[in-house]
């Protein structure tokens, strides 16, 4: 199997504190040795084993490659009249969901995806190399179905998210809806999904609803995941990790028992701040959690309706202004801390074993992320020991 020596690497963010500095395992003056998919050596230039072919760095960083843990790519439609209008001061509300499943549920399969590629594609050359994706915008048994076999075409890391809001076609009956969610819907479903989640919020689904949808996912043998305390104060953090989910996404409006549960359980809280920068709402205090000692993860939430980013990159800065953590923080959770969120530990990092996915900058430190909110810093992204960008 080929090998290939990374070197002239100005620092090399590891996420192995047995390797370098700190959480990130910084390597200075770095090179890194790939064979075949994986990560074979990483450390110091000077100590390099010799490979097969080498590559320059150019006295560039070079980071693991993002996890982007929590997005919505299957869809169709567009949403600018909603954005529009809700920057010129109205508020978001979860409804504007059905905006999206009438315009998904009329395209074609061929349309659905070749939108997924493209935006999957447009994360990749911004550093993205894992990538979660949900159903949510069919909300019949049929167009789910068809959402998930799409998305599996795509990536590994599918979720079930029949329970994104109650289906129009069942609004004067939610109970019946509920009934179809962990039924026949679930039934058609979950051969293609590895995740199950649902919307727990006001509009959505309350906690006992939201509770039956996850525990008959699990009995089919999906892992659970949830949308947790986005809009407002509820049951979801708690209820996420009550049924061990590996992820309580948003979590926006947390009290302390809230964070208590979240610190003392396995479920990663996923802050996803493209959501909140899009809908002008309050920022999620990723301080308080980490200070705690809370797993974070960060997404892009992308989406059509309240965070069409899919710049992990802009998201990083955000996290970096306006949710008080540090760039050392931003990037391990933008990396690492979403391999947690989708309980891999072959992503995320750059060691021993690790898939060979990593990012060259553009700059000489992955502080430069937040430091140049805005400019295209990535220069090169490898993904499974191939550079595709």
């Amino acid at each position: 199997m080929t090998t290939t020596l990374i070197t002239n690497i100005a620092t090399l963010v590891t996420n192995d504190p047995t390797l370098g500095k700190g959480p990130l395992g910084l390597i200075e003056d770095a090179a890194l040795v790939l064979e075949g998919e994986t990560v074979a050596w990483a450390g110091p230039a000077a100590q390099a084993p010799a490979a097969d072919q080498a590559v320059d760095a150019g006295g560039r960083a070079v980071i693991p490659g993002f996890v982007d843990s929590h997005s919505h790519l299957v869809f169709a439609g567009d949403r600018t009249a909603e954005f529009n209008a809700r920057m010129s001061g109205q508020p978001y509300k979860a409804g504007g969901i059905r905006t999206t499943v009438a315009a998904t549920r009329a395209a074609t399969d061929a349309e659905l995806s070749a939108n997924v590629a493209k935006y999957m594609w447009e994360a990749l050359r911004q550093g993205t190399t894992t990538f979660e994706t949900k159903s949510g915008y069919g909300l019949t048994v049929e167009d789910e179905a068809r959402a998930l076999r799409i998305a599996a075409e795509h990536t590994d890391e599918v979720t079930y998210l029949g329970a994104h809001i109650v289906s129009p076609d069942y609004a004067d009956d939610p109970a019946a809806y509920v009934k179809l969610v962990t039924g026949e819907m679930l039934d058609a479903c979950a051969p293609y999904a590895r995740w199950v989640d649902v919307f727990c919020e006001k509009g959505a689904f309350d906690g006992d609803q939201a509770r039956a949808i996850l525990k008959a996912g699990q009995a089919k043998g999906l892992q659970a995941r949830v949308h947790a305390n986005q809009l407002t104060y509820g049951p979801g953090v708690q209820l996420a990790v009550e049924l061990d989910a590996a992820s309580a996404d948003h979590c926006t409006h947390l009290t302390d028992a809230d964070i208590d549960a979240l610190a003392q359980g396995n479920t990663v809280a996923t802050l996803l701040p493209g959501a909140e920068f899009s809908t002008r709402a309050e920022w999620p205090d990723a301080r308080r959690l980490i200070d705690v000692g809370v797993t974070v993860a960060l997404s892009t939430d992308c989406n059509p309706g309240s965070s069409f980013t899919s710049s992990m990159p802009f998201c990083i800065a955000l996290a970096v202004r306006d949710m008080l953590m540090t760039p050392d923080e931003a990037i391990w959770s933008a990396t690492a801390g979403g391999a947690a969120a989708l309980r891999r530990t072959d992503v995320g990092r750059l060691s021993v074993g690790a898939r060979a996915d990593l990012v060259v900058l553009d700059a000489p430190s992955h502080v430069h992320l937040a430091y140049r909110p805005g400019v295209p810093l990535v220069a090169e992204v490898w993904r499974k020991g191939v550079r595709t960008v």
